[in-house]
């Protein structure tokens, strides 16, 4: 038996759940020269904006206990450049496209997504509004409820295809974030972003990060993650990427288990940019172990105490 790795979230069917994270593989070239891209479920692209931005002055990367911090500031080429320059590389790749949207304001969001409904190798949205790292916008628009219902609602007017509306830890409540979020009309939810932090060096007593704060992710995430995933697993309806932490396998089933139908890997390709094929292959081992036909069996099992 060869287990089957398919997984279809909002109609679109994936050829596994492997996806990479936003911001971990530019916008996928650099990706495609280690392993071809259609070992992935989807290639996620880093954030794109209305406008080109070149993000925060180095250093806005420091490494941290199981982790990392950074702050690029979304640095990107546009939407414009993006279309016209980086989206063509992907059209024949055979993976699915999700792109990664960032703003400032609510009508960036729409005007970007408007942009992007007409371009064919774009499967979905990912809509970045839990960014901890930017001045203005980014988690904003994560934080409250009712602009997250806005922003999502707005953004539905214009772009048909399904959107995934990705959540910040940084909240009191993310489960009502989750269903504002729901409310609005987004048809997937992917968590977490990553979590406020910062580092300090001894030696010359400022932060590692010119913008004094980052998003921390990676390993020491996934406890958050995971408990984060199991809360709106629970609360809401629509479909979960998990987000946070992921290295191997294991930590694909745990997320699942969870309740996410697809994960994204993102500070593991930093140090090992092939581990999705390892995790791939190393999925169907385990599910063979397990005697599972398929890893949808594996969605909100969970055996709670």
């Amino acid at each position: 038996m060869t287990p089957d790795l398919k997984v279809t979230i909002a109609g679109v069917e994936f050829a596994n759940p492997i996806m990479t994270a936003s911001g971990c593989c530019g916008y996928g070239e650099e990706l495609h020269r280690v392993f071809p891209l259609k070992t992935l479920g989807a290639l996620v692209t880093k954030s794109i904006t209305l406008h080109p931005r070149s993000g925060h002055p180095v250093p806005r990367t420091a490494e941290t206990a199981s982790g990392m911090l950074n702050a690029i500031g979304l640095a990107n080429v546009g939407v414009d450049a993006f279309i016209k320059d980086k989206l063509p590389f992907l059209e024949d790749k055979q993976t699915r496209v999700i792109v990664n949207v960032a703003g400032s304001k609510i009508q960036e969001y729409v005007d970007v997504c408007a942009r992007l409904e007409d371009c064919p190798p774009v499967d979905m949205v990912e809509l970045n509004i839990s960014c901890p790292n930017v001045d203005e916008g980014g988690m904003e628009f994560g934080s409250n409820a009712a602009l997250t219902e806005k922003t999502i609602a707005s953004v539905k007017k214009v772009f048909t295809k399904p959107l995934i509306a990705k959540l910040s830890p940084n909240v009191t409540d993310i489960v009502e974030i989750a269903r504002a979020a729901e409310q609005g009309g987004a048809e997937v939810l992917s968590l977490i972003n990553s979590v406020v932090g910062a580092a300090i060096d001894i030696n010359t007593w400022q932060p590692k990060l010119t913008n004094n704060k980052g998003g921390l992710t990676g390993p020491a995430i996934k406890p958050i993650a995971l408990a984060k995933v199991d809360a709106v697993y629970n609360a809401c309806t629509v479909p979960i990427i998990g987000i946070g932490g992921i290295t191997c396998a294991a930590d694909v089933v745990e997320f699942m288990l969870c309740g996410a139908t697809a994960v994204q890997v993102g500070t593991a390709l930093f140090i090992e940019p092939d581990v999705p094929v390892k995790i791939v292959k190393d999925l169907k081992t385990y599910l063979k172990q397990k005697g599972l036909a398929s890893v949808a069996n594996l969605r909100g099992k969970v055996r709670k105490y």
